[in-house]
Order: C-alpha cells, then sequence, then structure tokens
C-alpha cells in the first residue's frame, strides 16, 4: 500500500515541501530510502525501525521503499525521522488518519521520542505560504514554530503521542503563541553608557552610528575603553519590531542557535567573533553552506577587536556585504543567499605596541613598523567605514569621578526618536535607515545649501575624498540633522560629518 506524509526541507532561510511517499510491496525484508537523501536521512531507517519497534507497535518486514520527492533537492538531516516512521504505519494500515493538509518533522530517538532539530521556523513560514493548517514538531521546538500566526503547532514528545493523536485516542494539544518583545532592561552582554568615564565624543558618534547605521572605527591605546564603548552599543539601539526580531529569528534556526528558553531574538544581535575565525565561521559556507557570523549579526552589531590580526582574506571580503547587505556563497550544488544588514563597529590599535601618538608613554615601534601594521587594512576597506575616531587615554581625574554619564536608557530615547523620523522618510520604500540609501535616495533627501556645498567642495578637494566617500558624508549629515531635529542638512552637520572621516587620506 501506498502513504503519503508531508514534510519540509530547509534550503539557505526557506522551506521547500517534500513529500515523503512510502509503499509496502512483498519480497524480502528491506528498506529503501531515495531521492537525493544525505547520509543522516539514509542512517534513518535503523532510527525509525527501532523507535517502531519500541513504541509497541510491529514493524513491517516487508519491501519498503521511502522517496523523498522532488528528486533534485538535497534532503539533510534527521529531522525526516519522523514522516518516515508516520508513513509507514500508515501504508501499514496500523494506524489511519487524515494528514493531508499537515506538515511533519523530527527526529526520532531509539525509544520513540522525538529530538529537536534546527529550523522549524522557516519550515513555519512555508506552512503559512502553502496554506497548510497543523504543523507537528518536537515538543522543544513548539515555541518557535508558534511565533508564525495562522498555522496550528502540536508540540509533539513521542512517537506514540502522534499515533495516539490521530487514531483519536488522546488529542494533542495546539501551543499557544507568545510574541511579547517586552525589553524591560539591558541585554546581558550590553554595557551601560553610564558606567563609561570621560570620552564623549567617542559616546556621541556611537550615538550617531545607532541612530542611522553606520560603520564606525576607535583607534586608540590599549586600555582606553574601545571594546567598553563598543559593548554599550546595543543597550542604545532601538528597540526591533516583531518582523525584524521574526527575520533575525529565521536565521538563528537555521543555524541551530536559538535558545529553548528564549525562541524569539528579542534584541539585537552583538557579534564579536575572535580574529583567528575561519573565513566560513565570519562570512559563511562549508560543504552545505550556513549563515556566518556577517548573517548572524543582521539587524544588529559585528564588533571585530582588534581589527589588522584579523587576516586580509576576511577583512576583503566584508567589502560586498557592507555595500550590498547580503552575502551569496556559491558551490558546486547551488549558490545560497544570506542577508547581512549589519552594522560594523572595529577597533584598532595605531601600531603593533599600541603608544603611537599617546602622550603619555612612549611608542616602541619603528616607522616602518607602523606603516606595515596600519596598511593590513586597505584603503577600500576604510572607505566604506562612515565615523574614524579616536580614543585617547582616560586621566585619572575623570577615572576616580564618582560621578556617573548619561545611561543608556536615555540615549535609546533618541536614537528611537530619530528612527521615527526615518521610518517616515522611508515609508514608500523598502529602507529602513539612513545608511542603507542609495545614490537616488541621497540626491532626494541629502540636499545641502551652499555654504555646506562650499564646504564639501574643499574637504573633497584637501581629503581626496572618493565618491563613495562623498555620499556617505552626505548619508551622515542627514542622520546627525535628524538627530538634531532638523528637516534641513545645516552646515555644522556636515562638518561633524567631514570629521568623522580619516584624518590621511585612504
Amino acid at each position: 500500500m501506498l502513504a503519503k506524509v508531508n514534510s519540509c526541507a530547509v534550503v539557505g532561510l526557506d522551506g521547500v515541501l517534500i513529500d515523503v511517499e512510502v509503499d509496502i510491496s512483498n519480497g524480502l525484508p528491506s528498506m529503501t530510502i531515495v531521492g537525493l537523501p544525505d547520509a543522516a536521512v539514509q542512517e534513518s531507517r535503523e532510527r525509525v525501525r527501532a523507535a517502531i519497534k519500541n513504541t509497541g507497535l510491529p514493524f513491517p518486514y516487508k519491501r519498503l521503499t521511502v522517496n523523498l520527492a522532488p528528486a533534485d533537492i538535497r534532503k539533510a538531516g534527521p529531522a525526516y525521522d519522523l514522516p518516515i516512521a508516520l508513513g509507514l504505519l500508515l501504508a501499514s494500515e496500523q494506524i489511519y488518519g487524515d494528514v493531508s493538509r499537515a506538515i511533519i518533522v523530527g527526529e526520532l530517538s531509539l525509544d520513540g521520542t522525538v529530538r529537536h532539530v534546527s529550523g522549524v521556523l522557516p519550515v513555519a513560514h512555508l506552512a503559512k505560504q502553502e496554506g497548510y493548517t497543523t504543523l507537528f514538531v518536537p515538543a522543544t521546538d513548539a515555541p518557535e514554530a508558534a511565533l508564525i500566526e495562522g498555522v496550528e503547532v502540536y508540540p509533539v514528545e513521542s512517537l506514540l503521542e502522534l499515533v495516539d493523536h490521530l487514531s483519536g485516542h488522546k488529542r494533542l494539544t495546539p501551543y499557544p503563541p507568545d510574541f511579547s518583545l517586552e525589553q524591560d532592561k539591558l541585554p546581558d552582554f550590553a554595557a551601560d553608557m553610564a558606567e563609561i568615564k570621560g570620552q564623549e565624543h567617542v559616546k556621541r558618534a556611537l550615538e550617531v552610528a545607532a541612530t542611522g547605521g553606520h560603520n564606525m572605527l576607535m583607534s586608540g591605546p590599549p586600555g582606553s575603553g574601545k571594546t567598553l564603548i563598543a559593548r554599550s552599543m546595543p543597550g542604545i539601539l532601538p528597540r526591533l519590531t516583531i518582523d525584524e526580531a521574526l527575520d533575525v529569528t529565521r536565521i538563528y534556526s537555521v543555524a541551530d542557535q536559538l535558545s529553548v528558553d528564549e525562541p524569539l531574538v528579542r534584541y539585537r544581535p552583538f557579534r564579536a567573533p575572535h580574529h583567528t575565525i575561519s573565513y566560513a565561521g565570519l562570512i559563511g559556507g562549508g560543504r552545505w553552506p550556513t549563515p556566518g557570523e556577517i548573517s548572524l549579526a543582521h539587524r544588529g552589531i559585528l564588533f571585530l577587536d582588534e581589527l589588522p590580526e584579523f587576516g586580509n582574506r576576511l577583512l576583503e571580503t566584508l567589502r560586498q556585504p557592507l555595500e550590498d547587505k547580503i552575502v551569496t556563497i556559491s558551490r558546486s550544488a547551488g549558490s545560497l543567499t544570506y542577508p547581512a544588514n549589519f552594522t560594523l563597529i572595529a577597533s584598532m590599535n595605531p601600531c603593533p605596541c599600541g603608544y603611537h601618538g599617546d602622550p603619555v608613554k612612549a611608542c616602541t615601534c619603528s616607522m616602518t613598523m607602523i606603516s606595515r601594521y596600519q596598511k593590513r587594512i586597505s584603503g577600500p576597506l576604510l572607505d566604506r567605514v562612515d565615523i574614524h575616531v579616536e580614543v585617547p587615554r582616560v586621566p585619572f581625574e575623570k577615572l576616580n569621578s564618582k560621578r556617573l554619564g548619561e545611561p543608556s536608557e536615555a540615549v535609546r530615547g533618541r536614537v528611537e526618536a530619530s528612527r521615527l523620523i526615518q521610518q517616515e522618510r522611508f515609508t514608500d520604500s523598502k529602507l529602513r535607515i539612513n545608511a542603507d540609501m542609495g545614490p537616488s535616495e541621497v540626491r532626494q533627501f541629502c540636499g545641502v545649501d551652499e555654504v555646506s556645498n562650499n564646504l564639501l567642495k574643499a574637504a573633497m578637494r584637501q581629503m581626496q575624498l572618493s565618491a563613495r566617500a562623498y555620499h556617505r558624508i552626505l548619508k551622515l549629515a542627514r542622520t546627525i540633522a535628524d538627530l538634531a531635529g532638523s528637516v534641513d542638512i545645516q552646515a555644522s552637520h556636515v562638518a561633524e560629518a567631514i570629521q568623522y572621516r580619516p584624518r590621511i587620506s585612504t
């Protein structure tokens, strides 16, 4: 007899409908799985056989053929265990039930327990898109799947539970969704700006970067507070909208990095990879590409501490994602595109010893060493950074002061108010923040008066700025004007934007 069960494959960040077809015929006992399965799917034969037997149900010792269609899509992972087992039970007429409008995923233990699988959120999204009303998932993944409205999600603890549900003996209860985005405190990984002593000009630059989503590079001696300042940025970023939260959660679901207790990503990501990270770890990759750190930082922050210590190949591959906000990874089997709309925050020392230009401690590096160290970061990459800021040594008087600075909550209030201005500006487009503007949007929204125009002309000539730098200055000036509540870009806004360019032409 033939039975068909619906399941799902995850390709990139999208779900693809998979038909699990099970045929039972007379012949020598065997079980064959076809349809481009990987090793994990092939091994499901033994897991399914043991799970059915240990559940107390008879396993059909006949010629079993399992087809995963369409056959040209690669099937990976153990998520097909549960639909294959259910298909075998339906085909052998041990249970009866209508599963034509249901999608089923789950890994089976040998005792019939259903285990966690990755990528459940894209599966739920596909179910809603294709009009499926029911989704059976592992109980641990039910909170994640329930984030998609319009689909009834049933948490399944074991194969026997699903059999009882379909047989009508003991019905499962749908999982109630939770779309709360309450943020009553700073994220655990964030520092409060009130704890940062001094460095007012750097905190101002950080506020501008958070407001418009501009990339930022901090340079200064060791211990001046660069890392602490960067880690305070998550506390001043605006709250995620529900659409953004689901967008980020889908990436973390595919990468299998969601917490069981927190199925929805409620804070903007802050990723801080070590400089020894591999190319695939940063950009994404593998035999079948998975998201890298730049995609995990989508809608949030990618912090690269000690920027020159990262390999040249790693840094140069950041150039295209910084421009296009996506990353495409190509393999012989095909190409996958992941979102990578992140804000880059980087820090570096001015030289190998770290004290070049420091007024207190003398630098021990030669000019050749300093030049070689600084040239590890190419000019095209520096040109894509909107804000370059020096972070000097903090004097003892400020460090010893009991007075706290402005808290992150107050700064975030100004940032969110400015983001509302940007949302109104880009109502009729897909843009969200000023940093995403292209040349046409810059021409439309970043017009300047004659005084500002002359200032830009002088800066272009004296600092030998590129066309990209020109547009980035205008976008930065637009953000500064938004923070000031100004409809028009003033000369003072342009002047502040220009001062964030590097002192030495790159």
